[in-house]
């Protein structure tokens, strides 16, 4: 089952609480629904996390974290989703999100030498940041459809799979 799998892999709460960034939610990450891992809690943390991983800004975790609270859905799986976009990664998602941006908008795709500067991301704003801001956008909102009722049918198929095997033994 997914529950097995995914507890397998999820850290203790102890440990998330402590860590320090997200000391900021303070007493809030003692409700025990945070922590609880069912098929709902599940597919809205695997949704939430994978809608935040497609966010190019710093912190992703903390965002995840601010929305998990209030959805009640599982804390730990839905900051460890947001992984999926980590400094190997980064690079192709975020340059998969410019492509479909500028599909999108319908722009030509330009081409750019990475400077160190101030000057160069603030130039990069203006030429191809739309581009790149909306495809972000769009693939944040279809990979986090696609999480949560991915989530979804593999936790349904999983139990159905358990039940016949249980049914066929008998």
């Amino acid at each position: 089952m997914p529950r097995k799998f995914i507890k397998r892999y999820l850290p203790d709460h102890k440990t998330v609480i402590a860590n320090k960034s997200l000391k900021i939610f303070g007493s809030l990450l003692h409700d025990p629904n945070l922590w609880h891992l069912n098929r709902r809690s599940a597919k809205g943390a695997f949704g939430l996390g994978l809608f935040f991983a497609f966010w190019p800004v710093p912190f992703q975790m903390v965002l995840s974290a601010a929305m998990a609270i209030p959805l009640r859905v599982n804390l730990p799986l839905s900051i460890a989703t947001v992984w999926i976009t980590n400094p190997l990664t980064m690079p192709p998602i975020f340059y998969c999100a410019y492509l479909v941006g500028s599909t999108v908008l319908g722009t030509e795709m330009s081409q750019f030498h990475f400077e160190l500067s101030w000057a160069w991301v603030a130039e990069s704003l203006t030429t191809f940041g739309p581009a790149f801001l909306l495809g972000c956008l769009i693939c944040s909102i279809i990979a986090g459809a696609i999480g949560y009722f991915g989530m979804d049918w593999v936790w349904r198929w999983s139990v159905n799979r358990a039940w016949r095997k249980r049914f066929d033994k008998v």
